[in-house]
C-alpha cells in the first residue's frame, strides 16, 4: 500500500491540513467553505480526482481517493463532504458527449452540485427535455457552478422512457447554476458546512446535449478502470473516507484527553485497565475495516484493469457487493468507534469547541446518509449466499 500512501492528492490534501482546520470554526458558524480556503482547494485539484484525465481530471485510483478524503475529514469533515461529493458529481462526465463535457469541465474551478432523484420527471420535447420541481439534499451547491436534477423521462405518449433492463431510466439534466433557485434550507445538527440545501427549477429547457444516463455501463464514453465502478460503488468509498477520518481524529484526539485526564475518584483514564483494553479494540476496529475496504478496491481495480484499456464492461455483480460491504462495514466500524469515544470522554467532549463534539453530530449526520444504511449488509449478503440481489449496486 506505500504507493497509494504517496499519492499526489494526499499529499496535496496533507498540505491543507492547517488552513483546513484554521477555518472549522467559520465553517460550522456560516456553513459555507469561506475563502481563501476555497481557492486553495480547487488549486490542489481536490475536486477532479475522479475526473476523467481526458478532462483535466487526475482519475485516480480509488485506494488513494479514499485515504485523501480520510486526511480530509481528520481536519473538517464538512469540507471532505464536499470534496466527497463533487467528485461524485464529475463521474457524470464519462457518460457526457466529449465536448459537452469539455465545455462543463474547462473551468478549473467547476463543482457540480445535485440531490437525489425523489421522483422526479422531465418531459421530453425536441431537442431535449422540460423539467420543474424541487430537489433537496445538494451537498456543495453554494460553492458549485453547475447544477443537475435526476428524472424519469415522459415521452411525448406520456409513458415513462425505459433503460436497457426495462425499469424506467434516470437522466441526468445539467444546466448552468443561474438557471436554478437555491433554498436555504440546511440548518442540521452536524455537517452544517456542506450547505446540502434545496433548489428548484421551473419550466427549465435542457437540450439533450446536457444530459446523460449512469443506468447502462455500455452508453459509457470513457473506458479504464475507475470507471468500471458504478457509481454508487465509489458514492460509498467517499462517505466511508469521510467516516474514516471523523473517527481518527476522535480516537487520537481521546489518546491525548486520556493522558492527561484524572476523573474523580478514578485513576487516570491511561491508566485504567477498561479503558486501555476497549481503545484497542477501537484501534483494531478501524484499522481492520480500513484494510479491508483498501485490499477490496486494490483487488477489483487490478481485476478491472486486467480487462483491458479500452474496455467499458462494468466490475461484476460480486465485486460489486464486495466493494459495498466492505465501504459499509468502515462505515458503520467508524460510527461505534466515534460513539465509544464520546462517551468515555465524560462531559469533556460535550463542550463546543472540544475535539470531540462537533464530530459526535458530523458522524451522526452522515450516520442517516444513504451509503450509511444497515441494509447493505443484507443487500451483500445475498450475493455472498449465491441469490441475486434485490437492488442496485
Amino acid at each position: 500500500m506505500d504507493h497509494f500512501r504517496q499519492s499526489a492528492p494526499l499529499e496535496r490534501a496533507r498540505k491543507l491540513a492547517d488552513a483546513v482546520t484554521a477555518a472549522a470554526a467559520e465553517i460550522e458558524r456560516t456553513r459555507r467553505i469561506p475563502e481563501p480556503l476555497l481557492t486553495q482547494v480547487h488549486d490542489a485539484r481536490l475536486f477532479r480526482m475522479l475526473l476523467p484525465d481526458d478532462l483535466g481530471g487526475d482519475e485516480i485510483h480509488p485506494c488513494d481517493y479514499l485515504l485523501t478524503m480520510e486526511e480530509l475529514a481528520r481536519h473538517d469533515a464538512s469540507v471532505a463532504w464536499n470534496i466527497f461529493v463533487g467528485n461524485s458529481a464529475a463521474l457524470i462526465a464519462p457518460f457526457l458527449e466529449l465536448e459537452t463535457a469539455q465545455q462543463i469541465f474547462s473551468d478549473p474551478r467547476t463543482v457540480v452540485s445535485w440531490g437525489p432523484p425523489h421522483g422526479g420527471t422531465a418531459d421530453a420535447v425536441e431537442g431535449g427535455y422540460r423539467v420543474s420541481g424541487t430537489w433537496e439534499f445538494a451537498s456543495g451547491c453554494r460553492q458549485a457552478n453547475w447544477m443537475g436534477v435526476h428524472c424519469r423521462v415522459r415521452e411525448a405518449d406520456g409513458s415513462l422512457r425505459l433503460n436497457h433492463a426495462g425499469r424506467p431510466t434516470l437522466r441526468t439534466l445539467l444546466f448552468a447554476i443561474d438557471q436554478a433557485e437555491l433554498h436555504d434550507t440546511w440548518d442540521t445538527i452536524g455537517l452544517r458546512g456542506t450547505a446540502s440545501d434545496s433548489y428548484s427549477v421551473n419550466d427549465l429547457f435542457v437540450a439533450e446535449e446536457y444530459s446523460g444516463t449512469r443506468d447502462d455501463q455500455a452508453l459509457r464514453r470513457k473506458s479504464g478502470p475507475l470507471y468500471a465502478f458504478p457509481q454508487q460503488g465509489l458514492y460509498a468509498v467517499g462517505v466511508a473516507g469521510v467516516a474514516l477520518g471523523l473517527a481518527r481524529a476522535m480516537l487520537t484526539a481521546f489518546a491525548d484527553l486520556a493522558a492527561e485526564k484524572t476523573p474523580r475518584g478514578r485513576p487516570r483514564l491511561a491508566d485504567t485497565t477498561t479503558v486501555q483494553s476497549d481503545f484497542a479494540k477501537a484501534e483494531a476496529t478501524l484499522g481492520a475495516a480500513r484494510a479491508y475496504l483498501l485490499e477490496a478496491l486494490a483487488e477489483v481495480y487490478a481485476s478491472a484493469s486486467k480487462m483491458g484499456i479500452e474496455a467499458t464492461e462494468p466490475i461484476d455483480i460480486p465485486a460489486r457487493a464486495r466493494v459495498r460491504l466492505a465501504a459499509t462495514h468502515l462505515i458503520h466500524g467508524a460510527i461505534e468507534v466515534a460513539d465509544w469515544v464520546y462517551k468515555e470522554a465524560g462531559v469533556s467532549a460535550i463542550f463546543p469547541g472540544t475535539p470531540f463534539e462537533r464530530r459526535f453530530r458530523d458522524m451522526h449526520t452522515l450516520s442517516q446518509q444513504i451509503q450509511s444504511r444497515g441494509a447493505h449488509y443484507e443487500a451483500a449478503g445475498q450475493v455472498l449466499l449465491g441469490n441475486p440481489p434485490e437492488v442496485y449496486f
